[in-house]
């Protein structure tokens, strides 16, 4: 961020709900501290899946917030010391492939379904993994890059192990991480924001463009439709004006008027 003499290292983040809460939301802090994230789920009590970040801790502590870990994390983790223990890495890879091959079954499955899928067959792979991790960490010297790998996934395992309880919870974060790129994509097309009004304006454009996509609709036809009607809308008129409420008016007034222009 532009500051008078020199420029600002500020943060974005993004929150991607779930299903019942089709949104990806982009918010604007100007550190990585805790408080940022602590604010934006101060009423939330559901799952918060995020990273190994420590900041986290401090905002899941005191409330009804479960921390949920993230396979993809440790995977990375467990390649990056495959070159010191080339075995005992293939095998647990070869683990954690099976693991999201299970999730890939059926990607319609609703939550109940996919529990009892993950139950009966992620769970004994766990088991199996959480066995190997302890054997394997008997052979290996405490400072041994794959003995740090296993260090990590017993430090974070009832975390890893959210999604076994809970057929709405995703195996890892990916999509928050896909959806980062945006904003990195945008700091090297126009490096800077200038200001912390300018860093809010970049958080609801990212959240309303972010949120279009995931609802496969034209971000360019959604914002010329609201900003040709916002001046005339009262607040209590917004929430039909969320992309995926737009979306299915705009289905249901084109199906009622069959000849009508979609972008009329």
């Amino acid at each position: 961020m532009l500051r008078t003499g020199h420029c600002a290292k500020v943060r974005m983040w993004v929150y991607v709900g779930d299903s019942a809460h089709p949104y990806n939301v982009f918010d604007f802090t100007l550190s990585r501290g805790r408080d940022g994230p602590k604010y934006f789920l101060k009423d939330y009590s559901q799952v918060l899946l995020a990273d190994a970040y420590g900041g986290y801790d401090g905002v899941v502590a005191g409330n009804a917030i479960v921390r949920a870990g993230r396979w993809a994390h440790l995977r990375r983790k467990v390649i990056e010391a495959e070159r010191a223990a080339p075995e005992i890495a293939q095998e647990t890879v070869a683990l954690m492939r099976a693991l999201y091959a299970i999730e890939k079954q059926d990607l319609n499955a609703s939550a109940e379904e996919r529990l009892r899928l993950r139950q009966e067959q992620s769970a004994p792979m766990l088991a199996e993994l959480c066995e190997k991790f302890f054997d394997w960490k008997e052979q290996l010297l405490p400072k041994h890059p794959m003995a740090e790998a296993i260090k990590y996934a017993w430090g974070h395992w009832d975390e890893l192990n959210v999604f076994l309880a809970d057929g709405a919870v995703p195996i890892d974060n990916n999509v928050s991480e896909r959806e980062m790129k945006r904003v990195v994509l945008n700091r090297k097309n126009s490096l800077f924001v200038g200001n912390v009004r300018g860093g809010r304006t970049a958080a609801i454009l990212a959240s309303l463009t972010s949120t279009c996509l995931r609802h496969d609709l034209d971000p360019q036809l959604y914002l010329t439709q609201l900003l040709v009607n916002l001046p005339a809308l009262r607040i209590s008129d917004l929430p039909a004006w969320l992309p995926d409420r737009w979306k299915a008016a705009q289905k249901t007034r084109l199906a009622a008027s069959p000849g009508q222009n979609p972008q009329s």
